[in-house]
């Protein structure tokens, strides 16, 4: 239900806005990644420290993305869009600015934090903007479109501010952007929120708190793991409590008046296969993209803008992917392009984990990345579409962010366990007398290998997944979420 006093707002425009903002979101989650050396080599990260860049960020953001989705619903959806626009503003100037090691996770923290207000409530937004229907779908491509657009444009404009300005230009190009949407916002979006009887059933804060905690202490653990052992009292404690939270967490979804996760959410077989799906397709994509961006620059000299280029590739196969995943789907079944996806990605990771520090970047690199790009997509667009086909319309939001939290906690897992592995292949490489250079190649091997592994586990999920035919307008609602 809508509140407030309506005017007459051109929806184009309004959209125009989300999704920009929206696209500035999905664009951090990669424009960093090229940035990975030289912030690492500026800020005196060590090789372990370094995930934490992204890991703040993907936590934050994975953690408390249901929470920002109610809190839009019962606050006001354009008020929590602004706020969460100004705290990821304001977090990319203070990362952009940042000194220390310490200073720039907190800043991507309170980035991850902003992102998880203004995503679902920009979401939102869209879907009381536009009628049901034909608007409204081609509204959800265009959102949908633009954020993958986001991901691929990330590695290049990055790519670009690095080499001409500076790591700091990736976070403080954002700065800008936020300040003019933040100041025409109000002019160009209506409020909007739940009735009075929905917003009574109030917010699950003891939930977000220990998902989020029990994540946090699971992925620094595990972490640990590299520089103390698994049985240093400090990663067993760590695991422990993050893993005790996260059973608290599960208890307190079955008892809670208005839950962030649902636990009736996950009676369709559909659902449990996506979330295992997308958790594990996200481990394996955040992990890959992590090492080989470092892998480009560290081990195979490119510059930030060279690396970008080099894995631009993926990108556009990812692109390709959507667009013929959205149309087999509702032909031969969501498993069934799962199945093609999740064999493609295995075999990209393969390919990649057999590249070397020489060697050429059309036979060693580019058919990996691209086999994985498409892989990775068609996994994820049937998931998405899976997951709400068999739940109730009223849940089917609910359902779309379990699914896009998952995803983002899963690559925070897995970025914490692969790369752990992979540092701690280099680290034995380097005692044992092996040049630097070679080290990092043997490590970034190592840890692709897992990444291909952990995708071959997926694919095995996938063959017990549920065989869905959807048709045009799910495939829609489903890419836009």
């Amino acid at each position: 239900m809508t509140k407030g006093k309506q005017i007459d707002r051109n929806p184009w425009l309004t959209l125009t806005i989300l999704a920009l903002a929206q696209f500035v979101v999905i664009l951090d989650l990669t424009i960093v990644n090229v940035a990975l050396p030289h912030i690492q080599r500026d800020l005196h990260f060590s090789a372990d420290g370094l995930q934490w860049v992204v890991n703040a960020y993907t936590l934050l953001f994975g953690g408390f993305l249901l929470l920002g989705g109610r809190a839009a619903d019962l606050l006001g959806r354009r008020a929590l869009f602004i706020a969460g626009l100004a705290i990821f503003t304001g977090a990319s100037f203070m990362a952009g600015i940042s000194q220390s090691s310490t200073m720039m996770i907190a800043a991507r923290a309170i980035q991850g934090l902003g992102g998880a207000m203004l995503s679902p409530a920009a979401l939102s937004l869209v879907t009381v903007t536009f009628p049901h229907g034909r608007e409204r779908n081609i509204a959800m491509g265009i959102w949908g479109a633009l954020a993958g657009l986001g991901g691929t444009l990330g590695v290049i404009l990055g790519g670009v501010l690095v080499t001409g300005i500076s790591w700091r230009a990736v976070f403080f190009v954002n700065v800008p952007i936020g300040i003019a949407l933040i100041t025409i916002a109000p002019l160009l979006i209506a409020e909007s929120r739940v009735a009075a009887g929905e917003a009574a059933r109030g917010f699950d804060i003891p939930g977000a708190v220990l998902g989020t905690g029990g994540l946090l202490g699971v992925v620094f653990g595990i972490v640990r793991t590299q520089a103390l052992g698994w049985g240093s009292t400090e990663v067993i404690v760590s695991l422990a409590t993050g893993l005790a939270m996260l059973a608290a967490f599960v208890a307190v979804e079955l008892r809670a008046r208005s839950p962030l996760m649902p636990m009736r959410l996950f009676q369709p077989k559909g659902m449990r296969a996506s979330s295992v799906a997308v958790t594990l397709n996200g481990a394996a994509f955040l992990s890959m993209f992590f090492l080989t961006a470092i892998f480009l620059q560290q081990v195979r000299g490119k510059s930030a803008l060279g690396t970008g280029l080099e894995l631009l590739p993926m990108g556009l196969a990812a692109i390709v992917s959507a667009v013929i995943s959205s149309t087999f789907v509702t032909r031969v079944g969501t498993r069934s392009v799962q199945l093609v996806g999740g064999a493609l990605s295995v075999a990209g990771l393969f390919a990649l984990s057999q590249a070397g520090a020489d060697g050429s970047y059309v036979t060693a690199l580019l058919p990996g990345l691209v086999l994985f790009g498409a892989g990775l997509i068609a996994i994820g667009v049937p998931a998405q579409i899976a997951a709400v086909a068999e739940v109730e319309h009223r849940d089917a939001g609910a359902a779309s962010a379990i699914i896009n939290s998952a995803n983002q906690i899963g690559g925070a897992l897995g970025l914490a366990v692969i790369t752990t592995i992979a540092n701690s292949h280099v680290t034995a490489l380097v005692h044992s007398g092996l040049p630097t250079r070679l080290a990092l190649a043997g490590g970034f091997q190592r840890g692709l290998m897992v990444a291909a592994v952990v995708a071959a586990v997926n694919l095995l999920f996938v063959i017990g997944a549920p065989q869905i035919r959807p048709d045009a307008e799910l495939v829609a609602a489903a890419a836009g979420a």
